[in-house]
């Protein structure tokens, strides 16, 4: 009987059609694939049957999650070569169907479930959120925030470090990750032109870090809501250590519960994704009648590719079951053209891709320096999940699958003076 490992890169390139693309470790200690770079480990058989089960990204993460996979050395380069190891080369990207007609696909996948024993497939891990029938409702978009934001503070300080923003950083002229943190917040403000004594609504406001940087820096009253109780108590103090609480109130509020405007400025940061697209519309109608007219909006969204048949388009199973339950993201011409159709008009859109990539090779290299306390807050599950999430997502990012924007937008009064300057782009003036 050859090796576990030997037997495994003979089932897998008959999968694949291909050489394994990487080093592989087995459960009893046998190697096989190319020498040098990441190595896969698969720790037991059970990773086998999530692999068979499930085939594709959503077996893969699980067989991650649970502890049932895992990678030595490095983790983008592990990630690189396993885009070709997972199914999607066969069952994966044709359907298990059409892959299963191949007699080849059909000898290795009953090899593989030999391997991995006679059990059915393994319950997905705990971490894994069901997906709901109702999408968008108030009650669910709560649920949903509360499974991403709600797993500590103290875990989200590891993660973040001191600026607490759970968004892209600016990195133009940044040494830190706090300075391109200030940085991003002090774009943000400057597009929104906001002056002394004018009106913020900070949509999704997090732990707080954009209304204190708005009030303190430029002396602007701010409401800022979250779905999130964590969030909100967090934020709460950290404007009452500033002394700000005459400037700053934070709500635990849906935006669509928002009624006490106009406001001069609002900003949706990193917010956008969760609202959804049959509520997008209807999100972007809301934040047009909260403004005063003249009023600006910067809404700073993450995008995706568009797809040749957008019927087609499918949400990504491991961050729909494990990260941003309900999340969805549309092509940037899709966020402009909604925001247009709510009466905004479009001033400018700047892309922070890359600004996004670097900022989570960041947050990915300070959950590492800190595991062993990550895994005691949140559990080695959990942790898994957000270390594989955003080392996945940076890559994506670098290789322009996905991307993050920044749309300003006017309430532009139907005499049509927006109170934008005529030339372009002043904010990026430092003054």
């Amino acid at each position: 009987m050859p090796d576990a490992a030997l037997r495994l890169e003979s089932l897998f390139e008959q999968l694949l059609g291909a050489p394994l693309p990487m080093r592989m470790r087995a459960w009893d200690g046998s190697e096989a694939g190319p020498p040098g770079g990441p190595t896969l480990v698969i720790r037991n058989r059970r990773a086998l049957r999530r692999l068979i089960w499930k085939p594709g990204e959503l077996g893969l993460a699980r067989a991650w999650v649970a502890g049932d996979l895992g990678v030595e050395g490095d983790l983008y380069a592990a990630l690189r070569a396993m885009a070709g190891l997972v199914w999607e080369r066969s069952a994966g990207a044709r359907g298990l169907g059409e892959a299963l007609r191949d007699p080849d696909v059909r000898a290795a996948v009953r090899g593989l479930l030999r391997m991995g024993g006679p059990l059915g497939p393994p319950a997905p891990p705990a971490e894994e959120v069901r997906r709901r029938r109702r999408l968008h409702t108030r009650r669910s978009d709560k649920r949903a925030v509360s499974h991403h934001y709600d797993v500590g503070n103290d875990f989200y300080e590891i993660v973040l470090g001191p600026s607490m923003v759970y968004s892209c950083a600016y990195w133009e002229d940044a040494g830190t990750l706090e300075d391109a943190q200030r940085d991003k917040l002090e774009l943000v403000c400057r597009k929104l032109d906001l002056r002394p004594g004018g009106r913020l609504l900070d949509v999704g406001c997090g732990w707080g870090s954009m209304a204190i940087h708005a009030a303190r820096e430029h002396g602007v009253s701010v409401v800022g809501v979250t779905l999130s109780q964590e969030q909100a108590a967090y934020a709460r103090k950290r404007v009452a250590d500033e002394g700000l609480t005459d400037r700053v109130e934070i709500r635990v509020q849906d935006y669509r519960d928002v009624t006490d405007g106009p406001y001069d400025a609002i900003s949706s940061i990193g917010m956008a994704e969760h609202v959804g697209a049959e509520r997008y519309l209807e999100y972007a109608r809301v934040l047009h009648a909260l403004l005063k007219p003249g009023g600006r909006l910067l809404n700073h969204q993450i995008a995706r590719r568009p797809a040749n048949d957008e019927s087609k388009h499918r949400a990504d199973e491991f961050i729909d079951a494990y990260v941003f339950p309900d999340g969805e993201l549309a092509p940037v011409g899709t966020t402009v053209t909604q925001l247009e159709r709510a009466g905004f008009e479009v001033r400018d859109v700047e892309s922070l891709r890359e600004h996004y990539a670097l900022t989570l090779r960041q947050w990915v290299a300070s959950l590492e320096a800190q595991w062993a306390s990550a895994v005691r807050l949140t559990g080695p599950g959990r942790a898994r999940v957000w270390r594989l999430y955003m080392a996945a997502s940076a890559l994506a990012f670098e290789r322009n699958r996905i991307g993050v924007n920044q749309v300003l937008a006017v309430r532009t009064p139907v005499r049509g003076t927006s109170g934008m300057p005529l030339r372009a782009r002043t904010w990026n003036a430092r003054t």
